[in-house]
């Protein structure tokens, strides 16, 4: 089992069940997070017989780096699972610090019609162990600390719940990597009974929905996820996790050319959205060979923000990052496996 997949919680009671003092585990976590060591045998605060111990029933290995693109405020890193498997994450660049994209699945299920990521199909779930190691490989490699982590990568992170949730209570950690539940954020395509499970677990993390069709006739064509989860009961959903958790929702919208940004959907969007403590981002579309898609021209994003702005939603566009590199989630792994 890799080490770097324990919640410090569940280090506590391997400890206990040896019957060792449980703040070994938190010894355990500085040395990992803290200090960044790759063995047990340069713990040494942990006598002989427990480094021995954890060496046989843990196992520190890394996956690899095997590819950096880079453009201006942007790197983007390609990773080889232990079982030859790559998934990518892409670091950014802010004024307010650095964050990470990371990814949760091998490949992703949801099939969007317009998403690269989704056109390889779901291998497998990633551990928890497998999300970490991509922020502390990034870190390792600019030698400077993650201030923010974004679940929005390869996969659809709630259809690998369990992992996700151990993955966010090991950044969270204050003896982890130390990431601040509201510096991290978990883009959900809208798998609702996941959604509600997580308004249960008192976390005070971000959650954004991938909308991009304020209709259910356009978004059964761009999201087949709305087939089995439809928008009213979605929007229902959305408002009960506002209601539930107090938090404000992120609604991310991809603006697809003459697909999804006319005035009548950003008219749709606006009612629909109406009342709600929500903020859309505009993400203008990154372009792949292998969809017919276009992005939106600046002057269609322009005017769909504005109509937006004008009905009293507050909405955003999202900073464009790596415009001469792989920028679609997926372009990069999928270059790799040649599919």
């Amino acid at each position: 089992m890799n080490i770097y997949g324990i919640k410090r919680e569940d280090l506590e009671q391997y400890f206990i069940d040896m019957n060792e003092k449980k703040f070994k585990a938190l010894q355990v976590f500085e040395w990992l997070y803290l200090h960044n060591v790759d063995s047990f045998y340069k713990m040494t605060n942990i006598k002989k017989e427990l480094q021995d111990k954890l060496n046989r029933d843990f196992s520190l290995d890394m996956i690899a780096i095997v590819k950096k693109q880079e453009d201006k405020l942007v790197k983007k890193y390609l990773f080889k699972l232990f079982d030859n498997n790559y998934v990518e994450a892409v670091l950014m660049q802010h004024d307010y610090g650095l964050s990470v994209c990371i990814s949760s699945q091998v490949g992703c299920n949801m099939g969007c019609a317009f998403c690269e990521s989704g056109r390889l199909k779901k291998v497998r779930d990633l551990g928890a162990y497998e999300m970490v190691m991509q922020i502390m490989l990034i870190e390792r490699n600019i030698k400077k600390r993650i201030s923010s982590v974004v679940i929005m990568g390869i996969g659809e992170p709630l259809d690998n719940y369990d992992n996700v949730l151990d993955f966010i209570k090991i950044i969270n950690d204050p003896k982890g990597l130390a990431i601040g539940a509201r510096h991290i954020t978990l883009s959900t395509c809208g798998l609702i009974p996941k959604i509600k499970d997580l308004m249960e677990e008192s976390l005070q993390i971000n959650l954004a929905i991938s909308l991009h069709a304020a209709n259910s006739e356009l978004r059964d064509k761009l999201m087949p996820v709305n087939k089995a989860y439809k928008l009213p009961s979605l929007i229902d959903t959305i408002s009960e996790y506002i209601a539930k958790t107090h938090r404000r929702v992120t609604i991310e919208y991809v603006m697809l050319d003459s697909v999804n940004d006319k005035e009548e959907d950003a008219n749709n969007l606006a009612d629909l959205l109406k009342g709600m403590n929500v903020y859309v981002n505009l993400i203008p579309y990154n372009e792949t060979n292998h969809f017919e898609f276009k992005r939106s021209s600046k002057e269609k994003i322009m005017k769909f923000y504005d109509i937006l702005k004008k009905k009293g939603i507050n909405v955003t566009i999202r900073k464009e990052f790596g415009s001469n590199i792989d920028a679609a989630c997926g372009q990069l792994r999928s270059k790799e496996v040649k599919a």
